[in-house]
């Protein structure tokens, strides 16, 4: 038996935040498209932890045979949310992950890719702001777990949840260099919105990589 028929979803708990970064920086080593700066602690702190602390029930966890195999952390409401640039500055602030060398090189990039950008007038990536679409995701799935379902567990659930609580739509981010992200969203009725937005430093195969939003209508 595989992916959905062995899944099981449940909401996560305070307590289950040692788990999640284990597994947040398993994800780490899995990376080939969007590897950010290589501090584990920090990232968590833009990307899932703050999730937890707001809302711990808008955060699913996918476990096959009693073992996590993916998470979804969401927001349904991202106008009560700190943006992730306030995350971003407060996981700096906290973290300090510009004292590793690999950091210092991420974030020296990140200064020259923006200045360019500015110059040549060009979208930065940022958050959406839309009553349209209040609710945002993000959503990981461990490798062993792709394509078998246990991210249409996870996305279904949310998507679920939402239309429970009468939130309007859903919103989420992801890289134009990622094909297999952005098909999947599409089959679960997200589509692209707006302009596609560089992204400060990030490369991939030593280019640099572009954000695409997608929304979702949730009637």
């Amino acid at each position: 038996m595989s992916g959905p028929e062995r899944a099981s979803t449940r909401t996560a708990e305070p307590s289950d935040v040692g788990e999640l970064m284990r597994f947040f920086v398993g994800l780490e080593s899995e990376a080939t498209i969007g590897r950010l700066w290589g501090d584990p602690a920090s990232e968590a702190a833009i990307y899932l932890t703050p999730y937890v602390a707001a809302d711990a029930a808008s955060v699913l966890l996918a476990e096959v045979d009693g073992t996590l195999a993916g998470y979804l952390a969401g927001c349904e409401d991202s106008a009560r949310f700190p943006s992730e640039s306030d995350r971003f500055d407060a996981a700096l602030r906290t973290h300090r992950p510009y004292r590793r060398p690999g950091a210092v090189r991420f974030f020296a990039r990140s200064v020259a890719d923006a200045g360019i950008d500015k110059l040549l007038r060009r979208a930065t990536a940022t958050d959406l702001v839309d009553e349209r679409w209040p609710a945002h995701l993000h959503i990981q799935v461990a490798a062993t777990w792709h394509g078998t379902g246990v991210a249409d567990v996870l996305m279904s659930t949310w998507l679920d949840h939402l239309r429970e609580r009468r939130v309007p739509g859903c919103y989420l981010q992801t890289l134009v260099q990622n094909p297999r992200a952005r098909g999947f969203f599409a089959r679960h009725g997200f589509a692209p919105y707006g302009e596609v937005a560089q992204v400060p430093g990030v490369r991939h195969d030593r280019r640099r990589v572009q954000q695409v939003t997608m929304v979702r209508a949730l009637p």
